[in-house]
């Protein structure tokens, strides 16, 4: 029997600081009934999970703060009619407490309504549902916060950082004038009394967190913060029980270090907004309310209450708020946030739009065609969750090595102190090991990967690329050949008329005409082909028209027989070709395929040869120059004939004939991957149908293209990236996107490792003050965000 499907949920978090936080939380979720996989993204404050059916909220609720975290909730109310008593009241809170994610119901029965507490995930749609399904007519009224988990935390520090600089500032007035002559020395009580204050009011936060990670077995940064600050503050207040001098105490140093943790926080807290503005620009897509029509008139409707179906009317400048078909009135919409497409695109009735597109010209009416949490905008959003949410291979290394740093700084804080005590010097070597303590916060290493991976991928989504994890981006920035697909890739993946040679007295535009009056009406490429080419040009009415399988068209104008075929139809009709076989081979090493347009009986005639091809896109001899010029090998695997390969190859640009091959079978290409790999090389696919899902499967790198049919559906789930929009110029884009990135994880690791490598040995040697350590360590956790966020600008 095979296993259940699991349930993907985006959990937020917060009071999150650094690696060793992602470690507490990902071991003890891991541990709750139900959970197949955590992973935790420290710059995201959130954690994405794989649950078993019939996960429960209350307890994931219940693990995050026992580890000393908390997860944030979403407050709503549910006004329903038909709650009259007590037993209405038990089937409403029944109902409403079996929806996955809500952790609190309360029912109000004077006030009809019910108060919820719920996960953010938690779908608006799915709690209407179970009020109605339970007998109750709802409406919803929802207080999510609406600046998010990162804004309310940003606040609170903001907060504590004004309140503990306030306090602190006075400490170090004395060492900020002395350059000037003045002496402003406090006494030591008031010193302590400011020093205190700062320590238990601000730096509280500290001292929870620390004894969550002890309690979880898994401390973290925060046990070094409070032990640091903490020896600092206590080596003082022994010091002036001993009679020293406001000159010779340390109270400026606790208080500088827990000041300058909460301005490094305060800075990481923006900064960590700043890497999720590409996914949160894609959530401000979907409009909060939209125009349904509703007992024949239209209502402003929440966007939750939109059903499959719905006749929905967008008005000029807002967001389309689902995926539907145009039903009335003709506009342009702006697609650029979804697909990358810079220019406007023309709908008319019938066409397809997508969920977040901006409506640019008159009111328009659509019909729905999916719900608002199954549009396409809501699912590249989860998506890009779920990819921001994973871990490229080189992180997971760093946070191996950050969840051990915790225990050996300590060893190493403890080995200070006892090799300066047993020189004599304890009191030098109290404050050489609090220096240790606070320099070696492992901040940066926690944030070198994840940031680079958030933005990386943030701002691919932004141009049109979908990374599926963060794994991908890694393997794409090291790829070495790239493999391209040709009909539907490479090519517009239709055929079009390419040229016409009249055989008679008839013109081309009359040879045109005729061929378009039998292809009228027809489903066959070709056919459909010749009606597009015959656009707005007046067409005559073909009768009696008849399809002869394999063969090709026949039917009546006028008195006039006519035959569209192949050139075995022309044999069977009797005539004979043989004087254009040059012409007509020409054409067919292009790759182009070949009609003949014939009359008779009784005058038979061949009037003209007709020639269709797939155009290469417009883009990609464009696309695949600049993929040269990035160093990578490019080859064109294909199933459509050697010729048709090597014909547009040549259009391409392509210099290596060995780097193309046609007429190939599915099991073909896959070979042809697994051959290239076999060499060493890190191999890249881009396909679109069916026929290229194994090989975009094998390959190191998989990319689909994302705007065509059921092939391309198939491809795209085969596929690690895809592409949202049909432009191959996004490839070269997204590669050297991909390569910035792993550039930047890289410089990030280096100085991460660098930084403590270098600061470590000063601060146990006495050569480094505990107030210059906590300015030291936040300014390098600054260095590893900013060096993430310039990749905004790739």
């Amino acid at each position: 029997m095979s296993a259940l499907p699991s349930v993907d949920l985006a959990l937020p978090i917060s009071g999150m600081h650094c690696a060793a936080c992602v470690a507490r939380v990902e071991k003890t979720l891991a541990g709750v009934p139900g959970v197949r996989k955590a992973e935790v993204l420290l710059t995201e404050n959130r954690a994405q999970l794989q649950l078993e059916p019939g996960w429960s909220a209350v307890a994931l609720m219940a693990a995050v703060r026992k580890a000393g975290y908390d997860v944030p909730l979403t407050q709503a109310t549910l006004h329903l009619q038909g709650l009259h008593d007590a037993a209405d009241a038990l089937r409403a809170h029944e109902a409403l407490a079996r929806v996955p994610g809500v952790v609190l119901v309360q029912v109000n029965l004077g006030a009809a309504s019910v108060a919820l507490q719920a996960l953010p995930s938690t779908q608006p749609a799915a709690l209407l549902q179970a009020a109605r399904a339970a007998g109750f007519a709802a409406a919803l009224q929802t207080q999510s916060d609406p600046g998010g988990i990162l804004a309310a935390e940003q606040a609170a520090l903001r907060r504590d950082l004004l309140l503990a600089w306030a306090l602190t500032l006075p400490l170090l007035a004395p060492m900020l004038a002395m350059p000037f002559g003045l002496h402003l020395m406090l006494p030591g009580a008031v010193q302590a009394l400011l020093a205190a204050a700062v320590q238990f009011g601000p730096g509280r936060r500290f001292y929870k967190a620390a004894w969550a990670g002890l309690r979880a077995r898994s401390p973290g940064m925060d046990l070094l913060i409070a032990l640091g600050s903490s020896a600092a503050l206590g080596l003082s207040l022994w010091l002036l029980w001993r009679g020293a001098g406001p000159m010779e105490l340390f109270f400026e140093s606790g208080a500088s270090i827990l000041s300058f943790v909460l301005l490094g926080r305060w800075l990481e807290a923006r900064a960590k907004r700043a890497t999720g503005s590409a996914l949160r620009g894609l959530q401000e897509l979907a409009p909060a309310q939209v125009e349904l029509w509703r007992d024949g008139a239209w209502r402003l409707e929440p966007l939750a209450e939109l059903k499959p179906g719905d006749r929905v009317r967008v008005r000029p400048g807002a967001r389309i708020p689902c995926d539907g078909r145009l039903s009335e009135g003709r506009t342009h919409v702006d697609e650029a946030h979804l697909s990358g497409e810079p220019l406007p695109l023309a709908k008319q009735p019938g066409d397809h739009l997508r969920a977040g597109a901006l409506n640019l010209d008159g009111v328009i009416e659509l019909r729905a065609t999916q719900t608002a949490a199954a549009s396409s905008l809501a699912q590249l959003v989860r998506l890009v969750e779920s990819a921001q949410a994973s871990k490229a291979p080189i992180q997971r290394l760093a946070d191996r090595v950050a969840a051990r740093f915790v225990p050996a700084v300590l060893l190493l804080a403890l080995g200070t102190l006892l090799v300066w005590t047993l020189t004599g010097r304890w009191g030098q070597g109290l404050v050489a090991a609090v220096s240790v303590l606070v320099v070696a916060c492992p901040c940066a290493l926690g944030l070198a990967t994840p940031t680079a991976v958030v933005v990386g991928i943030g701002r691919a989504a932004r141009r049109g690329l979908l990374v599926r994890d963060a794994a991908a981006l890694e393997q794409l920035a090291t790829i070495d050949r790239i493999v391209f697909d040709k009909t539907g890739t490479l090519t517009r993946g239709q055929p079009e008329l390419v040229g016409i040679e009249p055989l008679a007295d008839a013109n081309r535009l009359q040879v045109q005409a005729l061929a378009a009056a039998l292809a009228q009406g027809s489903e066959h490429p070709l056919a459909k082909a010749l009606v597009q080419a015959q656009g707005e040009l007046p067409t005559p009415v073909a009768t009696e028209v008849r399809s002869l399988a394999g063969l090709g068209l026949t039917g009546r104008l006028g008195e006039l027989q006519l035959h569209l075929g192949s050139s075995r139809y022309m044999a069977e009709l009797g005539l004979a070709t043989g004087a254009w076989e040059a012409s007509a081979q020409q054409q067919a090493a292009r790759g182009h395929s070949i009609s003949w347009l014939a009359s008779g009986p009784p005058a038979a005639q061949l009037l003209g040869l007709l020639s269709f091809g797939d155009r290469p896109r417009a883009e990609a001899a464009a696309a695949l120059q600049a993929l040269r010029e990035q160093g990578l090998r490019c080859s064109l695997l294909s199933g459509d004939r050697p010729e048709a390969a090597q014909a547009v190859a040549q259009q391409l640009g392509f210099q290596n004939e060995d780097d193309v091959h046609g007429g190939l079978l599915p099991q073909d290409k896959l070979g042809a991957i697994h051959a290239w790999k076999a060499r060493g090389e890190r191999v890249a696919m881009v396909g679109d149908g069916i026929n290229d899902a194994p090989a975009l499967a094998a390959a190191d790198v998989g990319i689909a293209m994302g705007a065509g049919g059921r092939g391309t559906e198939v491809a795209a789930q085969a596929a690690t990236l895809t592409l949202l929009h049909d432009d191959l110029r996004r490839i070269p884009e997204g590669l050297r996107l991909a390569r910035r990135t792993l550039r930047a994880i890289r410089q990030n690791l280096v100085w991460a490792f660098g930084f403590n490598a270098l600061m470590l040995p000063l601060a146990m040697a006495g050569q480094l003050h505990p107030m210059g350590a906590s300015a030291a360590m936040a300014a390098s956790s600054l260095m590893v965000l900013g060096n993430a966020l310039r990749l905004r600008r790739a």
